[in-house]
């Protein structure tokens, strides 16, 4: 079942284009191709941060391997046979720049702490809203 929640990032896995001020990246996965755009201008750490993980191909062969339906789907960390890949150093958090969690959008996955992101990110399947 877990199988089936799982896809891959393809070996030729993202490509890089800087339009404006922002990043462009698509991602091409088993399931089909996603587009990412990065706000270099609101969230600037975060972007260099995952720009970078994609020009060295750490995401080359990883998979989305935490999918919640209704919520969000999770990757860039492990490999196919689910083993955690080495990480840079974590960044500094920057969810405070008016950004939100809304379907199809991409933040990069973190622990309780706040300061925690590496590579791992996700993406909103649905409108993703903190409590009031």
């Amino acid at each position: 079942m877990l199988k089936k929640a799982l896809f891959a990032i393809g070996t030729a896995c993202m490509s890089l284009q800087v339009m404006a001020a922002n990043t462009l990246v698509e991602m091409k996965t088993s399931m089909g191709n996603i587009e990412i755009e990065l706000f270099n201008d609101k969230a600037p750490i975060s972007a260099k941060n995952f720009e970078s993980y994609v020009k060295d191909n750490f995401y080359n062969g990883t998979i989305f391997h935490r999918v919640i339906p209704g919520f969000m789907i999770q990757g860039g960390g492990m490999d196919a046979n689910m083993v955690e890949k080495k990480t840079k150093a974590p960044i500094q958090n920057e969810s405070y720049n008016g950004l939100k969690n809304l379907r199809g959008t991409l933040a990069m996955a973190r622990t309780n702490m706040p300061n925690s992101a590496t590579s791992q990110f996700f993406i909103n399947t649905v409108d993703n809203r903190l409590p009031s």
